[in-house]
């Protein structure tokens, strides 16, 4: 005879917490750990960010387990304290949990929490619980700069590459074929690893891209490493889609940078393997869209700065290990301008990406 599920309504606060709290890695400059009022961190100069997912407008319950939940709600706010520059030191998370929600539910969301984590040598160090209609995870990251200075959006100058780390339109194309109906083998669903990823992703390009989006990888290690190499001018994470988040790039640092739609060739016959499946008539002007426009990738949109050029324009002789270079800060534009090919954005592209506030 099957158990009865024991729901969130039927236990209280500590309980959940005594469930929880076990299955968390703790951050290796925690100098007094969760339970107190506050917990104690031992840091210098520290990056902080806040990042919010709400069930139904983030994600949904029948395609993502509480394990992706929690994954995807870690690593986004892992990716911002990176595009600072800062190493992720610890997480605070709060819940709203609703009555008729499975403990269980919450406890594999808190071991995906830890898994994405360990991953990178995260902790989670506290946070708060409540009642509601729904789930909503609210996230704070602390980074630690460790003695450098912040890597900004304003960083831009003229002649230097921009460079980019991660996927591209990978995650919005998972969201299409999971808005389409489609289903995320068994495989997807198991704990990631270096190893295993590799391994499992040889079988199917729609478990691939669904992947991205449910359980998203930013490319942690190679952009640290980048910074502390000093490689990186400008610096910021990629999620609400290429276009948009390059804009920003260019408003804050007053500068027009120019994508060369040739290097994301790779990129757009990627996405294109899957859009027969999804009904799309024109692959190419889809793929175009979808790489360009599409969020949730949380790759890093850089530049590479000059004195690690050995010449302006075109000529990129060393990038940094994972990093590939997809256009050129062109000049100073006071607001800002972003080009593909050297021409203005085309009217169907303007609008691209993700906002919360565009429904």
């Amino acid at each position: 005879m099957a158990l009865t599920p024991v729901l969130i309504r039927d236990v209280s606060e500590d309980e959940i917490l005594s469930r929880i709290v076990p299955l968390l890695p703790v951050s290796p400059h925690a100098t007094v750990k969760s339970g107190d009022d506050c917990a104690v961190l031992e840091v210098n100069q520290v990056a902080v960010s806040t990042d919010m997912l709400v069930e139904g407008m983030h994600f949904r319950r029948d395609w993502s387990t509480g394990a992706d939940v929690g994954w995807r709600a870690a690593m986004q706010n892992i990716a911002d304290a990176v595009a600072m520059g800062a190493r992720p030191s610890t997480l605070v998370v709060s819940m709203e949990l609703p009555g008729d929600l499975p403990l269980a539910w919450v406890e594999d969301c808190a071991r995906g929490m830890a898994q994405a984590t360990r991953s990178c040598g995260c902790g989670i160090d506290g946070g708060d619980l409540v009642g509601g209609k729904a789930v909503v995870l609210g996230v704070t990251v602390l980074g630690d700069m460790e003695g450098r200075a912040p890597r900004l959006r304003s960083g831009a100058r003229p002649g230097e590459a921009l460079i980019h780390a991660g996927n591209i339109g990978h995650a919005a194309t998972g969201y299409e074929l999971l808005r389409r109906g489609f289903t995320p083998s068994r495989s997807v669903r198991q704990p990631r690893s270096r190893c295993n990823v590799a391994r499992n992703y040889v079988k199917s390009a729609h478990d691939v891209f669904m992947e991205n989006f449910l359980r998203p990888w930013p490319p942690v290690s190679a952009v640290l490493n980048a910074v502390r190499a000093g490689s990186l001018g400008a610096l910021m994470d990629v999620s609400d889609g290429l276009l948009r988040d390059a804009r920003r790039m260019a408003k804050a640092s007053h500068m027009w940078l120019d994508i060369d739609t040739l290097k994301l060739e790779e990129n757009f016959r990627a996405v294109m393997v899957v859009a027969p499946q999804l009904g799309m008539h024109d692959c190419l002007d889809w793929a175009y869209r979808t790489v360009l426009g599409g969020g949730e990738d949380h790759g890093f949109l850089a530049t590479l700065r000059r004195h690690e050029e050995k010449a302006w324009g075109l000529h990129t002789p060393l990038l940094p290990q994972g990093f590939k270079r997809i256009g050129t800060v062109r000049d100073k534009w006071e607001g800002g301008r972003v080009t593909l090919d050297g021409k203005d954005i085309p009217a169907y592209l303007g609008n691209s990406g993700w906002d919360h506030f565009s429904r």
